[in-house]
């Protein structure tokens, strides 16, 4: 979330943007397909704006663009879907978070941590085979605890502290696939005539 909200208020900065994450785990069945996802996220959480992430993973960048587009397509027959935007990362969302090691020394807890991270430049992240388990890795080493509380170290919720410790997304504008996401922030941006 802060990625995109970042995105929005670089693009339209005097529109109120309220983000909200659309969390279906606690619904009493969670629905399953991408295409329920959506629709019950829309209808949970009615909004202008819809981002619909899926990591690329070891499927391409256009399958899963049709994947998404499909599932909409479908989620539409019975839903009325707002404007959308596909955000798919290559590999995964975790490779986005390894360009700013201030950010995982804070978000590890440890901002003043020295330490070497063995943080890949920006420039392999799109290609690392595994990029979570080097930010994994990577949050685990810059807590600089001892090997029985690395090995309880909460490094889930460090993850998600991560984004929250970066103010300047910027870095990831050499990216092929924050480019694109950027580019349909634009577009959207455009049509709505949301600069006015």
């Amino acid at each position: 979330m802060p990625i995109l909200t970042w995105l929005l208020q670089q693009h339209v900065p005097n529109l109120p943007i309220q983000s909200r994450w659309a969390d279906l785990r606690m619904l009493p069945k969670p629905p399953r397909e991408l295409c329920t996802k959506i629709q019950e996220s829309v209808h949970l959480f009615p909004c202008n704006l819809l981002f619909i992430h899926r990591d690329a993973e070891k499927a391409s960048l256009d399958d899963r663009l049709n994947e998404i587009r499909q599932a909409v397509s479908e989620a539409c027959i019975d839903t009325e879907i707002s404007d959308f935007i596909c955000v798919v990362p290559i590999r995964m969302t975790e490779a986005w978070l390894l360009f700013d090691v201030d950010a995982i020394r804070q978000a590890a807890g440890n901002p003043n941590g020295t330490l070497p991270l063995q943080i890949p430049r920006l420039s392999d992240v799109e290609s690392l085979p595994n990029p979570k388990k080097i930010l994994h890795k990577a949050l685990r080493t810059a807590t600089e605890y001892g090997t029985h509380r690395r090995k309880r170290f909460e490094v889930k919720k460090a993850v998600q502290r991560v984004p929250k410790c970066i103010e300047d997304f910027s870095p990831l504008r050499t990216l092929s696939a924050f480019t694109a996401l950027e580019e349909e922030v634009l577009r959207i941006v455009e049509s709505q005539n949301w600069n006015n």
